[in-house]
């Protein structure tokens, strides 16, 4: 079977709150799964989480409503915002989104390549003229750059599915301040 039960997660909850002071998440089995698929390929199920959820508190003999387990959602890439947030409601405090990033940065790298191209062809000529220099362009630094920069719009979209932003007191994060201009030896924006 590919889902949990309520059963098989208790004995997991059992086992690791023998560990004196200890903090975990169980990783349960509700329909996620590790990589990206075709929508309708994997079924979530996230109610398992919330059965598990109630028959553990049951177990412990604790209040209706109780969340005593920490839940960690494995292979949350590509999952519906939907599942995300009903997730989050059975106690999911961690997401796995390994997939997603690893496409982002790709993506960050593959975008640079296309809106470069012209520039990326030799070291010497471009679009501005034929003896303009690419060295900004073809510097590794560059497309490694736009591919953090993905990265940290994906991140930011699942920092929001998560229902996580601004919860720490910090606020907002600012512009930062430690970056070169172009004329100092910058990226190309």
């Amino acid at each position: 079977d590919l889902y949990s039960k309520p059963e098989e997660i208790w004995q997991v909850y059992e086992a690791l709150s023998k560990v004196p002071d200890g903090v975990f998440t169980v990783a349960a089995a509700f329909g996620n799964v590790h990589g990206v698929y075709q929508p309708g390929n994997v079924r979530l199920e996230p109610e398992i989480l919330g059965n598990a959820q109630k028959y553990i508190a049951e177990k412990l003999g604790l209040p209706e409503g109780s969340k005593p387990v920490k839940f960690v959602f494995h292979g949350g890439s590509g999952s519906d915002l939907k599942d995300i947030r009903q997730s989050l409601e059975y106690g999911v405090v961690k997401m796995n989104i390994d997939t997603d990033t690893q496409w982002s940065y790709w993506s960050g790298i593959k975008d640079f390549e296309a809106k470069y191209r012209d520039y990326l062809q030799t070291q010497i000529g471009n679009p501005e003229g034929e003896a303009k220099p690419n060295k900004k362009y073809y510097d590794p630094r560059a497309c490694l750059r736009a591919a953090e920069e993905s990265t940290v719009k994906r991140l930011q979209q699942c920092f929001e599915d998560l229902k996580c932003t601004n919860i720490c007191g910090m606020g907002a994060p600012g512009t930062p301040e430690n970056v070169l201009g172009p004329r100092r030896g910058g990226l190309p924006a």
